[in-house]
């Protein structure tokens, strides 16, 4: 059974949707016969490499919410993460566009390690403050994730993987995803948002035993689309999250 997943590596919503997602998948029976790709999403692709500001600042400027509002929305996203044992450390968070972090991590599939790249730079963004728009800390990043840091160089310095991020996105436009995370089970089943972990298994339990049906369009649930700033229950969220 095969699982698409959109995601924009700065999104904290998709930091959550994906341990939630994964606590589920490590629960299912057949996780086993379950093959996950991860497809790129960018929140913001006029971005510059390393953005000034805070990430209250930004959202208080996108959408007119004032500045304490803001604030109290990370706190509480940062208390999500914890119950999941992951480390929020907004304040310092350094936001920047992610077109390379996302050639990045197509690198690391065509090597095996789309999963040790993507945690990785999840971890260095928003534990680390660590600036993932930087050419050279995403070197280094992927030295660690074990890739060859003359290979990454040398890709970030040509075009290469530019088309598969594009190609992702014009998949996602096509399909209707206008926020992340969103997830496709089995070409048949949406889930969007950081939905709990139950609803995951749900959704996975329901697409293995309607697997051998004819696929029919994925229906798409409301998203935020250009933020993450949509709501304690995660972009576009709504209902159960099965669409």
């Amino acid at each position: 059974m095969k699982i698409d997943i959109w995601a924009d590596i700065v999104c904290p919503y998709c930091h959550l949707g994906k341990a939630r997602f994964e606590a589920a998948l490590a629960q299912f029976p057949h996780r086993d016969e379950v093959e996950v790709t991860w497809h790129s999403y960018e929140l913001d692709r006029s971005a510059e490499p390393v953005a000034e500001g805070t990430l209250p600042e930004m959202l208080a400027a996108k959408y007119g919410m004032a500045q304490d509002e803001a604030v109290a929305q990370h706190e509480a996203i940062a208390e999500q993460a914890r119950e999941l044992g992951l480390d929020f450390q907004w304040r310092q968070a350094r936001r920047g566009n992610t077109f390379d972090a996302h050639r990045l991590v197509h690198l690391a599939g065509d090597h095996g390690l789309t999963q040790p790249m993507l945690e990785r730079l999840m971890r260095a963004y928003f534990t680390e403050g660590e600036p993932i728009g930087d050419r050279a800390t995403l070197v280094r990043l992927a030295g660690e994730a074990g890739l060859d840091t003359a290979e990454v160089a040398q890709m970030l310095e040509s075009d290469d993987y530019g088309n598969h991020v594009r190609s992702d996105e014009a998949t996602a436009a096509m399909i209707g995803v206008t926020g992340v995370p969103f997830f496709v089970l089995d070409r048949k089943y949406g889930v969007s948002g950081a939905q709990p972990v139950p609803v995951f298994s749900q959704a996975l339990q329901q697409a293995w035993d309607t697997r051998h049906e004819q696929p029919e369009p994925v229906a798409v649930g409301g998203g935020c689309g250009g933020s993450c700033g949509c709501g304690a229950g995660g972009c576009g969220s709504s209902g159960d999250g099965i669409c």
